[in-house]
């Protein structure tokens, strides 16, 4: 449906004018903040917490002579929590109600407001669905990747512990549209058939940050992994079978096919390590989950820390993210350990866990640094002394490009015709933009055709075509003034203020422009935006 009908269409609704009346509210009388405060003792914990991983990263800079960047400005920091909590930049009426919020703590404050937002839960869902499930659809018939997602954005809504998701996706039962947590073992099916190696390498990767893959066919060249040991973590699938109950666990063995021999044999259910964890009531897979999650497992804690601190900065603490280190012995610590000893002691609560980060020193620090030399940079990069420059993913392009050309914040209270372009423009614009699958937080690069997209897509015409209902249309008829239109399209796109050579620049595009060249201004500059350098990254 193209922009012009679907005008037509909602003007005699009655939504113009409401549309209207919530654009000038952002535009130049920002509503009253409701963001509620934390209470005391959580914000006590809280900062204890963050003092913990602050004073490590202290410790680090100090010890290799690093003087970290300074800390950024609160609106950097706004943008960077909205893109990596909701996968898109904050819109300008909720730019204009951060800043009417002038009370203590803003930024912790406005941490807890992202994270009641629905649109965390359905973000974030979707982000850890990549790891738990992979990226692709898969055989359909048996398969539900959207129920799953779904399920998942619901359990992070109630904020259910981290430990009893993944106990649910690795021992549930049922059928896969009504126990959406048995997608997670339907996503191993293939012609029919459980992949019982397929559940056990994502098991340890996605939820203990190992890669074991390799060990399937032969013994670890690098860590302890032995091909025997795969064989047996892949054993505690042995017995799940499809049926027309759904998912269920039947009786049986799982056998192996010796490659020289060809001869079969039987291998029993075994752990690596921690066999007490696991103990004895239950199916297979319950004692599989119950070991994965216990609270002596390092590794469980300490992987989902490393995902988390990726999602948040675009880049993971340790990377690969899913090929994590061996825990410190002899009583040693780092900075996972931290992150996941108050991850356990908060009952397994992600918002929890980001909240430290997001409130930790290396979140809040300047993405600049007074050094100018490359070497350097990059030792302070690596050692977390300067915030890292990460390209979007496209989700994120695509989700910055339509929240910044709406002034109002496009959620699930937004229009059902909004949501409904939100979601094809999305879809069209990854597909043709190029998704990064399961390995997201892999470093990428740009490419010609996807500078060429923004430059030229029919999606970017689209959405900086002024019209009473885009930014562009909204700023350029209600904007008190040039300097206050120009604010308002860097809020809107960069959420920062121009400096004073771009304030001067764009004056002298106005000068004395009519009503229609003053909107071609105003549209140029949207489009500008969209394709400097500092919109495409996490800056």
């Amino acid at each position: 449906m193209r922009l012009p009908r679907l005008r037509n269409f909602l003007v005699p609704l009655g939504v113009a004018a409401a549309v209207c009346l919530l654009v000038a509210s952002a535009i130049r009388m920002p509503r009253v903040p409701t963001v509620p405060a934390l209470p005391d003792a959580a914000s006590a914990s809280l900062a204890r917490a963050v003092e913990r991983v602050n004073a490590e990263f202290d410790r680090q800079w100090r010890e290799s002579g690093l003087t970290p960047a300074q800390v950024a400005d609160d609106l950097q920091v706004l943008r960077r929590l909205s893109l990596a909590l909701h996968g898109t930049i904050p819109s300008l009426e909720e730019i204009r109600r951060f800043e009417q919020d002038t009370a203590p703590a803003r930024l912790e404050r406005w941490t807890r407001h992202l994270l009641n937002d629905r649109r965390f839960a359905d973000y974030f869902a979707e982000r850890l669905a990549r790891s738990f499930v992979g990226a692709e659809t898969g055989q359909f018939i048996v398969f539900r990747r959207d129920r799953f997602v779904q399920w998942l954005s619901e359990q992070l809504q109630r904020r259910t512990p981290y430990d009893s998701i993944v106990r649910q996706m690795i021992a549930e039962e049922g059928l896969w549209t009504g126990e959406p947590a048995t997608n997670f073992i339907t996503a191993a099916v293939a012609n029919e058939e459980i992949d019982e190696n397929k559940l056990a390498g994502r098991s340890v990767r996605a939820f203990l940050g190992q890669r074991i893959d390799c060990a399937q066919c032969h013994d670890h060249p690098f860590a302890d992994w032995k091909q025997e040991q795969f064989a047996q973590l892949a054993a505690y699938f042995g017995q799940v079978r499809m049926s027309l109950v759904g998912v269920e666990d039947a009786a049986g063995e799982f056998t192996v096919e010796d490659r020289e021999t060809l001869e079969k044999r039987v291998i029993s259910p075994a752990v690596p390590f921690g066999a007490d964890w696991q103990g004895n009531e239950g199916t297979r897979r319950e004692r599989l989950a119950r070991w994965v999650t216990h609270p002596e497992n390092r590794r469980f804690e300490r992987a989902i820390a490393n995902r988390v601190w990726g999602l948040m900065f675009g880049r993971p603490y340790f990377d690969p993210v899913d090929d994590l280190p061996d825990p410190p012995t002899g009583g040693e610590s780092d900075l996972l350990d931290l992150l996941g000893e108050d991850f356990r002691n908060h009952n397994y609560d992600l918002r929890r866990l980001i909240e430290v980060i997001a409130a930790s020193r290396p979140f809040r620090l300047d993405s600049a640094h007074s050094l100018d030399d490359e070497a350097q940079l990059a030792q302070l990069e690596s050692q977390w002394a300067v915030f890292p420059l990460v390209r979007l993913r496209p989700e994120q392009m695509i989700g910055a490009c339509l929240q910044a050309a709406s002034v109002g914040t496009i959620d699930r209270n937004s229009h059902l015709l909004v949501r409904l372009i939100r979601f094809f423009r999305e879809r069209d614009f990854v597909e043709a933009y190029g998704d990064l699958g399961e390995d997201e937080l892999q470093d990428h690069a740009g490419t010609i055709p996807q500078a060429l997209l923004r430059m030229n897509g029919k999606l970017v015409r689209e959405v900086i075509e002024p019209n009473p209902f885009s930014s562009s249309g909204r700023i350029t008829g209600l904007a008190g003034s040039d300097e206050a239109c120009i604010e308002a399209v860097f809020l809107a796109c960069l959420t920062r203020r121009p400096t004073e050579t771009e304030r001067k620049h764009f004056l002298a595009q106005f000068g004395a422009a009519t009503p229609p060249q003053r909107s071609a201004i105003v549209e140029d500059m949207f489009w500008s935006m969209f394709n400097a350098p500092e919109f495409a990254w996490n800056h």
